[in-house]
This record gives C-alpha cells, sequence and structure tokens, in this order.
C-alpha cells in the first residue's frame, strides 16, 4: 500500500482539529470551575488530559486514514457509513467537552459521553470490516473515553 501523505495529512490533522475545538471549553473552566468541585481519589492530574487526548487523537486519525484509503470494489456504501460515524463520533466528542466544561452539565455530560461510547464501539466494529489496525488503533480511545464515563458519574454524583 503506498502511502497518501495528503489524505494522512488531512485525516491526522482534521481529528486533531476536533480535539483543540474541544479542548476551548477545557481551558476557559479549568483553571475555574472544575478546581472548585469535589473528585473521586482516581481523578488524574489536570495535565494528563492534554497529551493522552493528542496521542489518543493521532491514533484516531491514522485510524480513519486507514479506512479512507483502503480499496473496495463491493463496499463503498458501508465504508461511506463507516466513515460517517467516525465524523459523528467526532462531534459527540466535541459536544461533551461543550456540555461538561461549557455549560458546566456533569449529569448532561454523563448522559451524553454514553452516546459517545457506543458510537465508538459501533465505529470500531465498522472500521474492523475494512482494516483490523484502524479498530484496534480505535481501542485505546474507547478505554480512556471508559474511564472518562466513570470519572465524570463520579463527579456528577459527589457534586
Amino acid at each position: 500500500m503506498k502511502l497518501d501523505f495528503k489524505k494522512l495529512t488531512i485525516s491526522i490533522i482534521g481529528t486533531q482539529l476536533a480535539g483543540v475545538l474541544g479542548s476551548v471549553f477545557n481551558f476557559v473552566s479549568i483553571p475555574t470551575w472544575y478546581t472548585t468541585l469535589n473528585k473521586p481519589s482516581f481523578n488524574p492530574p489536570n495535565w494528563v488530559f492534554g497529551p493522552v487526548g493528542t496521542i489518543l487523537f493521532l491514533m484516531m486519525g491514522v485510524a480513519v486514514y486507514l479506512v479512507w484509503t483502503k480499496k473496495t470494489m463491493f463496499h463503498g456504501k458501508k465504508k461511506k457509513e463507516a466513515l460517517q460515524i467516525y465524523l459523528l463520533q467526532l462531534l459527540l466528542n466535541v459536544l461533551w467537552s461543550a456540555l461538561f466544561f461549557g455549560i458546566l452539565s456533569p449529569g448532561l455530560a454523563f448522559a451524553e459521553i454514553i452516546i459517545l461510547w457506543v458510537s465508538i464501539a459501533i465505529t470500531i466494529f465498522k472500521f474492523n470490516k475494512f482494516s483490523t489496525l484502524a479498530a484496534w488503533l480505535l481501542v485505546p480511545y474507547l478505554l480512556w473515553v471508559s474511564f472518562a464515563s466513570i470519572l465524570n458519574f463520579s463527579i456528577w454524583i459527589l457534586n
């Protein structure tokens, strides 16, 4: 398989931009509102989220590239569906930040992160039909969102 640098760049930068868009809400609320919240003992330090997010979004970008560039004769519609659900879960990721950090609603954010988790699981399932590696690249993201769901729920309950 020949590397398509243009599509790889679009895949990675486009995915990272979604992460940057979501983090806009974080920067405003972390030093003010978020610091005042009661958090569970397993809450990571704030500095962990940036590097973890960057790495996960890089892996997501590579995953979408692998599916986007996969040559397929008979499954064009299924590939389009896989890419659409990927874009949906990116949107849901940004929406979670807007709900949790933007409108300061851990309860709404928790309801939404469950939908995000399901959309990531569906993305993994659909990506696996085109690239096993792409599917596996999304597993750490699903695990992180699983952890974030528990953290989100705990913060909601504690506050």
